[in-house]
C-alpha cells in the first residue's frame, strides 16, 4: 500500500512548480487577453481563422518547420549512423561540438551567421576583395534560406543523439541474418533496419518539429519582417499592437499544437526503453577499415564539420579582429585586437545601459547556479517516478506536460509572470528569483530526460539484495540508485547551467536593468550602433560560447552510453 501512494507524491513538487509558474502565470494573461476581447473568445478564435493574413501564418509555420525538420534529417541521419557504427578519431570532440548550438541564445547563432555570410561577413569581404566588387555578392540576412539553415544548425544535435544513440544499441546480427537469407542492403534497410529505427526516429522528427514550430529569434533575427511564424506573430500583436485577445487566441492555439506533439513524442520515447535485441554500443562499433567507407565517411564528417565549425570560427575570430573600411570603402583592413575584451569591465560614459558587461557575466552565472539547484530539486523525483513506475497513471499523465513549457511562446509566458506574479506573497516582480524560476521552467525537463534512462537501466536485483539485507526505500536510494546515477545527475545539471546561460525570450521581458544576464547584453550591443558596441557583443557571444562548448563537452565524457533519450 505505502509503494501505492509513495510514486504519486514524488510529483508533488514538480506539479507544484509547474502549477504555480507555468499554468498560474499562462492563465492569468490567457483570462486578462480574451476579457479584454469585444466578443467571446470563440468569436477571436473564429476570426483568426477568417483572417487570410493570419491563415498564411499558420501556414508558413507549419511549411518552414516541416521543410526544416526534413533537412536536418537529411544531414543528421547520415552522421548519427557514423557515430552509432563507427569509431573514429574525434568522434567526441564532434559529437560535444554539434550539441553547442543548441544551448546558444538565437542572438549568439544570428551573430554567427552575420560574421559569416553577413554583408560584413568573413566571406562577403573575401569575395569583395578578390573580385574587387563595390556591394556583398552574397545576400544570406532576412532570407528563407537563412531561416532553414539556422534551424537545422541548432537541432542537428537532436538527430545525431536520439537517432544514433538508438541506431548504436541496435543488435547488427539481424541485418546479418537476413543478409545471409539473401536480403539486398535496400530490403534490409527498408524490412529490418527502419521498423527497428521508426521510435527513435519518429521521436526525433517530432521533437526538431516541435522547436522549429515554435521558433522565435531565429524567424525574428535571421528572416526579417518579411516572415511571420505563430511566435513572432504573438509577439507583434502583443508588443506592437497591443491586440492582447488575438495574441491570446494565437498563444492557446500554439499550445494546444504543443500538447499534443509532446504527447506523442513522449509515447515515442516510452518506446525507445524497450527496444529489441539491445546491445552495448562498444560491441557494435567497428573502425573505418575500408577506403570506401574512409571517403564516404570523411565526405559526411567534413560537411558535419564545416556547418558547425565555420559560424562558430567566424563568430570567435570577429571578437578579435577589429574591421576599418579602406579609402575605397569596398574592403576592410582587418587587425588583431583585444580591445573588445577589454571594454567588457568598463562603463563607456557616453554608453545607455545600465550595467557594465562584467555585471552581466556574475549575474548569468549567478542565475545559471540556482537554475541548476531548482532543476536538480524538482527534475529527480520526477525522473524517479517516470523510471519507477512509467505505466502508472500519473506517470502517463504529467510525463507530456513537463515538456510543455519547451513549446510555450516565451512572450506569453513573460508577460503571464508579469501580470501574475505581483501580489503578495508572489509579489516577485522586482525579485533576482524570477529569472532562475523562468529558467528552472525550461532547464528541468533536461534533466528528467538525462536521468529516466539511466535509472530505467539500474537491474532490480541491485535494490531486492539491499533490501533482503535490510536497507529501507531511503537508504536503497541513497547508497544504491544516487552513486549508479550520479554520472547523469552531473549530466541534466550541466545541460541546466548551458540553458540558463543561454536562454533569452522570457528573460528579455523580466530581467532586471541593473543585473541583466548575458543574453540580453548581448541583444543590448547589437541594437546600438558603433564598431565598439558590436565588437562587444562578439566578445560576450564568444565567452558565452566557450562556457557552452567546455559544458558540452563534459556532457559526452560523463553521459551513459545507454541512455535512450534526449
Amino acid at each position: 500500500m505505502k509503494s501505492r501512494f509513495r510514486f504519486p507524491l514524488l510529483w508533488l513538487l514538480p506539479l507544484a512548480f509547474l502549477g504555480l509558474f507555468y499554468f498560474y502565470p499562462l492563465a492569468s494573461i490567457l483570462a486578462l487577453s480574451f476579457g479584454r476581447a469585444d466578443g467571446s473568445p470563440l468569436s477571436v478564435f473564429a476570426s483568426l481563422f477568417q483572417s487570410a493574413s493570419l491563415r498564411g501564418v499558420l501556414g508558413f509555420t507549419v511549411w518552414q518547420a516541416s521543410l526544416s525538420t526534413l533537412l536536418t534529417l537529411a544531414l543528421g541521419l547520415p552522421g548519427a549512423y557514423l557515430f552509432a557504427r563507427y569509431r573514429f578519431p574525434g568522434r567526441t570532440l564532434l559529437r560535444a561540438l554539434s550539441g553547442v548550438p543548441f544551448v546558444l541564445p538565437t542572438l549568439v547563432v544570428a551573430a554567427a551567421f552575420s560574421a559569416l555570410l553577413g554583408p560584413r561577413g568573413w566571406v562577403n569581404l573575401g569575395l569583395m576583395a578578390v573580385f574587387n566588387l563595390d556591394a556583398p555578392p552574397i545576400q544570406f540576412l532576412n532570407t528563407f534560406g537563412a531561416i532553414l539553415t539556422a534551424h537545422v544548425f541548432y537541432n542537428l544535435t537532436i538527430v545525431l543523439r536520439l537517432v544514433g544513440d538508438f541506431w548504436a544499441r541496435l543488435d547488427p546480427r539481424l541485418e546479418q541474418a537476413a543478409r545471409t537469407l539473401g536480403a539486398g542492403r535496400a530490403a534490409v534497410w527498408r524490412h529490418i533496419t527502419l521498423p527497428l529505427l521508426a521510435p527513435a526516429l519518429l521521436a526525433a522528427t517530432l521533437l526538431v518539429f516541435i522547436f522549429n514550430f515554435s521558433s522565435f529569434g531565429v524567424i525574428l533575427t535571421l528572416g526579417g519582417p518579411r516572415f511571420a511564424t505563430l511566435e513572432t506573430e504573438i509577439y507583434t500583436q502583443t508588443v506592437g499592437l497591443y491586440n492582447l485577445p488575438l495574441a491570446a487566441a494565437l498563444a492557446a492555439l500554439q499550445l494546444a499544437a504543443t500538447l499534443a506533439l509532446t504527447g506523442l513524442y513522449t509515447h515515442l520515447s516510452a518506446r525507445l526503453a524497450r527496444p529489441l535485441s539491445l546491445r552495448p554500443p562498444s560491441h557494435i562499433q567497428r573502425p573505418l577499415n575500408t577506403p570506401r567507407r574512409r571517403l564516404l565517411a570523411g565526405l559526411v564528417l567534413a560537411a558535419l564539420a564545416l556547418f558547425i565549425l565555420l559560424p562558430l570560427g567566424a563568430l570567435a575570430s570577429r571578437s578579435f579582429v577589429r574591421l576599418e573600411p579602406d579609402r575605397g570603402q569596398r574592403t576592410a583592413q582587418t587587425g588583431f585586437s583585444l580591445d573588445y575584451y577589454r571594454a567588457l569591465n568598463q562603463r563607456q560614459q557616453t554608453s545607455a545601459f545600465v550595467a557594465p558587461p562584467a555585471t552581466a557575466i556574475r549575474a548569468s552565472l549567478t542565475y545559471a547556479a540556482a537554475t541548476v539547484v531548482l532543476a536538480l530539486a524538482l527534475g529527480t523525483p520526477a525522473a524517479w517516478a517516470l523510471a519507477r513506475q512509467p505505466q502508472a497513471f500519473f506517470s502517463r499523465l504529467l510525463d507530456p506536460l513537463l515538456m510543455l513549457p519547451l513549446g510555450t511562446s516565451a512572450v506569453t509566458l513573460g508577460l503571464g509572470f508579469i501580470v501574475a506574479l505581483d501580489t503578495p506573497p508572489l509579489d516577485l516582480r522586482a525579485s533576482p528569483l524570477l529569472i532562475p524560476l523562468a529558467h528552472a521552467l525550461v532547464a528541468f525537463p533536461f534533466v528528467v530526460r538525462s536521468l529516466t534512462p539511466a535509472l530505467r537501466s539500474i537491474r532490480p536485483r541491485l535494490r531486492q539484495a539491499a533490501a533482503v539485507l535490510g536497507a529501507s526505500p531511503r537508504q536503497v536510494a541513497l547508497f544504491i540508485d544516487l552513486p549508479l546515477v550520479a554520472r547523469s545527475l552531473l549530466v541534466g545539471a550541466t545541460f541546466a547551467f548551458a540553458i540558463s546561460l543561454g536562454e533569452f525570450g522570457a528573460t528579455a521581458l523580466i530581467a532586471r536593468p541593473d543585473f541583466p544576464t548575458l543574453p540580453v547584453m548581448i541583444y543590448r550591443f547589437l541594437s546600438q550602433p558603433g564598431g565598439l558596441n558590436y565588437g562587444q557583443a562578439m566578445a560576450l557571444a564568444t565567452l558565452l560560447m566557450v562556457v557552452t562548448t567546455a559544458g558540452m563537452l563534459g556532457i559526452e565524457r560523463l553521459r551513459v552510453s545507454e541512455g535512450g533519450e534526449f
